[in-house]
């Protein structure tokens, strides 16, 4: 009965990732405009693979209030534009000059640095067309538009990279630790947990409590990659490990220790499926997500 459980929720993983797959296909193949060369590039990296963990989350939290999966889909994909287009980026020689990701060569080494931050560029931008284009009603989409700008833009995600970058000069502490998680990594998962009950039609009150499931999740998940930045083999990340310490990055075990940074992501996840109470069964799928979180080796 475990077992059956197990497997019943990987296939639902691996259809809500499949269904998402499918819509990226579809919408960026619609514009006949686009040179060659840049439409390459987007899709290189769309089509690298990954865990497909926040559009998921979108579609996992529309279904807990009620939704469907295809109600969630511009959304789900809009969310994964915005966050293949911040690794494009991530890895360039500016930033953190990564040679691998998701098992193979970089955007930028494959393409140049020059068609890698367009491509970043045109991803970005595709995300906010997506939800005008596919999202009705017009102010349903109005209001995911407000949540992927609010979390992906200065004061959410942009930010927290520039907190990154400069980490070398701020103190080692936890604080500053939380602050770069909390803005990097955190708030587009809990954008994906709203965005996902927005489309739902979801109560306010269950918006709230689906977003600080989502918050929980993505701390989680960020004190995991960094845990497995320093455990974890190339061939299982599927991206160079190690740079972390190597780079003298602000990661929470380097701060606080392996066994700590363990336990904080443990109580992170148990803090992430107390939210989801209110929901039932309903959100079964969103508590096994965040038991995963923290047992993936990759």
């Amino acid at each position: 009965m475990v077992q059956e459980r197990a497997d019943k929720f990987r296939g639902l993983i691996e259809r809500a990732a499949k269904a998402v797959e499918d819509a990226l296909e579809d919408y960026l193949s619609r514009d006949r405009a686009v040179p060659d060369t840049l439409h390459e590039a987007m899709f290189y990296s769309l089509r690298a693979g990954g865990k497909r963990l926040r559009p998921v989350t979108a579609i996992l939290a529309c279904t807990a209030c009620g939704g469907t999966e295809q109600q969630a889909l511009p959304a789900a994909a809009a969310l994964e534009m915005i966050h293949t287009y911040s690794l494009i980026h991530d890895d360039l020689p500016a930033m953190d000059n990564d040679d691998m990701r998701r098992g193979r060569p970089t955007n930028h080494l494959v393409f140049g640095d020059g068609i890698a931050v367009l491509a970043g560029d045109a991803l970005l931008t595709y995300a906010f067309n997506t939800l005008v284009r596919y999202v009705q009603p017009d102010f349903l989409a109005r209001q995911l538009i407000i949540e992927l700008s609010e979390a992906a833009g200065a004061a959410g995600m942009i930010g927290g990279q520039v907190a990154d970058l400069q980490s070398h000069k701020t103190a080692h502490d936890l604080d500053n630790v939380n602050y770069i998680h909390r803005h990097k990594t955190a708030l587009l998962f809990r954008a994906a947990a709203r965005m996902g009950a927005l489309c739902a039609e979801a109560k306010p009150g269950q918006v709230e409590l689906l977003g600080e499931y989502g918050l929980k999740l993505g701390l989680a998940f960020q004190i995991t990659d960094d845990l497995l930045d320093v455990t974890g083999s190339a061939e299982e990340m599927g991206k160079n490990t190690q740079k972390d310490a190597q780079a003298g990055k602000l990661t929470y075990p380097a701060v606080a220790g392996l066994e700590e940074s363990q336990q904080q992501a443990q109580k992170l996840i148990d803090e992430a499926i107390a939210h989801l109470t209110e929901f039932g069964p309903h959100a079964e799928p969103l508590r096994r997500l965040a038991r995963m979180i923290t047992n993936r080796k990759s």
